[in-house]
């Protein structure tokens, strides 16, 4: 794939994730009630002010910069590097980038993030689709990259 062809489908695939992200979001929190209780989740809407598990809690201001900057690094790392990166790990880049920008964008609208996911069967954190897609994103570069460097050896 040629460096344009990579940079397109980066752009495609942030801008659907970000524009799935917040469609799906709001039809989550709009139709709570259609998706009954059941073991594996449950909607419970909490407006979350800090990062993951409520840490950094009330600092806003820091949170929003902090997104912003990871963004522009991991924009500009990847545009430099973009012929070395695989679809797969520009997928997940892509992942990563829509969860960290829809987040960033909830505290710039709302002032806090919108978490509604409560696991049944565990107990852990409310969290949303942002969160998910971050953690896909960052575990499965890990993974490319584990496997990159165990592939060299």
């Amino acid at each position: 794939m040629s460096r344009n062809s990579k940079t397109i489908y980066l752009i495609l695939t942030s801008v659907f994730f970000v524009l799935f992200n917040f469609y799906l979001s709001d039809v989550i929190l709009n139709s709570g009630d259609l998706l009954a209780e059941n073991p594996v989740f449950d909607i419970m809407y909490i407006q979350n002010q800090g990062a993951a598990f409520n840490i950094f809690d009330g600092y806003k201001i820091f949170l929003i910069v902090f997104s912003a900057a990871a963004l522009v690094f991991l924009i500009f790392y990847v545009m430099k590097h973009i012929t070395k990166i695989s679809v797969m790990g520009l997928f997940f880049t892509s992942l990563l980038l829509s969860g960290i920008f829809n987040n960033m964008c909830e505290r710039l609208i709302f002032g806090f993030v919108r978490d509604y996911i409560k696991l049944n069967f565990i107990n852990f954190p409310v969290f949303n689709i942002s969160d998910i897609f971050i953690n896909i994103g960052v575990f499965g570069l890990i993974f490319i990259i584990l496997k990159n460097n165990y592939l060299k050896k």
